[in-house]
């Protein structure tokens, strides 16, 4: 492995290099022991543990259970913020080797395990060096798989006791060849937002339906109609996404049932395109069902804003990516329906967010399938490879950033 990677970046930190080791040890322990959004105490206590034998100051309690180290450089005004999200997902695992996930229903498919072990490895450099003027805060962020941690930590408190002058984040991305790295200015994950539509009818016997108003066909239509709202309502070059993944209605052959509930997903990348579709699947809910003698009950939830890439930020991060990897392993990535909560940091101070490849999935070394595992797969596991790598960005644009006039 070591001499893959440093083919791959001439300019990896030998330091990082030589405790890779250890670091691949502590990601493979917290691989096998996941831990869902806000229950993340075992992992919070690893990586509290870890700084504090650095010699790193550790405040916890952010979010629930977060955890934000402070390293202090020589003194100068400069901050920056390192994030690394450290929740799993409610997956069982279908790998075979020895650090598999020992708890069925719960496993690191998205990789959390990896970017909790490559700002660690940072911060044990930085720790030891201290060679940058400045402050850098350690951000360990849990519950990003749905519970909004980024917004739990923002609400205790984060940028009032730890001032950041900007906040940078990764993620691992299968697929995309170890050594490479990618991001964007603007707009790249979506925003997540989720709907329950109630269509309430009246159940009646399933031979004599006339004597009910059925809401299934209503449901059909509904589905259907909110289709238009993304052709025929959202402007062309605009985008958007509306993904029914629910439909739950009766319970037996012979009856028609009084009630159908609707549930799915809007993304969207500006707020007025979401403003748009919620106002418009609204008027149809209700005046579709007016139309058949039903009434709909709306809801709508707006859970993540989208991630949205600072100009100034993501050029400062491009550039450092260059002195690691190269230019030319540097791209454009487009940007993804998916939605990451580390968009609620980016509303609050300015930042970047950005891709590190995985690989092919050749790594793995148990599971099923072959070629390219994507993330939110029972078979995924984090490339170690890439641990040094991302700890040499790491460090590097913390040294860059507090370095700047």
């Amino acid at each position: 492995m070591s001499a893959e990677i440093t083919e791959l970046s001439p300019a990896l930190l030998p330091e990082l290099l030589a405790q890779a080791p250890g670091i691949q040890a502590l990601r493979r322990d917290i691989h096998a022991h996941p831990e869902l959004c806000f229950q993340e105490q075992r992992t919070s206590d690893l990586v509290a543990d870890q700084l504090q034998r650095w010699g790193i100051e550790v405040h916890r309690g952010l979010g629930k259970t977060g955890v934000v180290g402070v390293i202090q450089g020589r003194p100068g005004p400069r901050t920056i913020g390192l994030r690394a999200d450290i929740d799993a997902l409610p997956v069982t695992e279908q790998n075979t080797f020895p650090h598999a996930s020992r708890h069925p229903g719960r496993m690191h498919a998205c990789g959390h395990d990896g970017h909790t072990a490559m700002l660690l490895a940072a911060a044990q450099h930085l720790a030891a060096t201290r060679d940058f003027d400045g402050t850098v805060y350690l951000v360990f962020q849990p519950a990003e798989e749905g519970g909004g941690g980024a917004r739990e930590m923002i609400r205790d408190g984060l940028f009032e006791r730890f001032p950041m002058e900007a906040i940078f984040g990764v993620h691992n991305w299968p697929g995309m060849a170890v050594g490479q790295f990618a991001i964007k200015q603007g707009p790249c994950f979506a925003s997540s937002n989720e709907f329950e539509i109630t269509i309430v009818g009246k159940g009646s016997h399933a031979a004599m339906p006339h004597l009910g108003v059925d809401p299934v066909p209503i449901a059909c239509q509904l589905v259907q109609a909110f289709q238009t709202i993304l052709t025929r309502n959202v402007r062309p070059i605009d985008t958007g996404v509306i993904s029914v993944t629910i439909i739950e209605a009766g319970v037996a052959t012979n009856v028609v049932p009084d009630r159908v509930t609707i549930q799915g997903t809007v993304r969207t990348f500006t707020t007025e395109v979401l403003d748009l579709i919620e106002s418009r699947m609204r008027q149809m809910a209700e005046h579709l069902c007016a139309a058949h003698g039903a009434t709909a009950q709306f809801s709508f939830s707006r859970n993540y804003p989208p991630t949205i890439n600072h100009p100034a930020e993501t050029e400062f991060v491009r550039a450092v990516m260059g002195e690691v990897v190269g230019p030319a392993n540097v791209q454009e990535f487009e940007p993804t329906m998916g939605a990451e909560d580390f968009s609620f940091f980016l509303q609050a101070v300015p930042g970047a967010y950005f891709l590190i490849g995985n690989g092919d999935g050749a790594h793995r070394e148990g599971g099923h399938g072959l070629g390219p595992c994507m993330l939110h797969n029972p078979s995924y596991d984090f490339n170690d490879q890439l641990i040094p790598l991302g700890a040499t960005l790491w460090v590097k644009l913390a040294q860059r950033w507090l370095s700047r006039p």
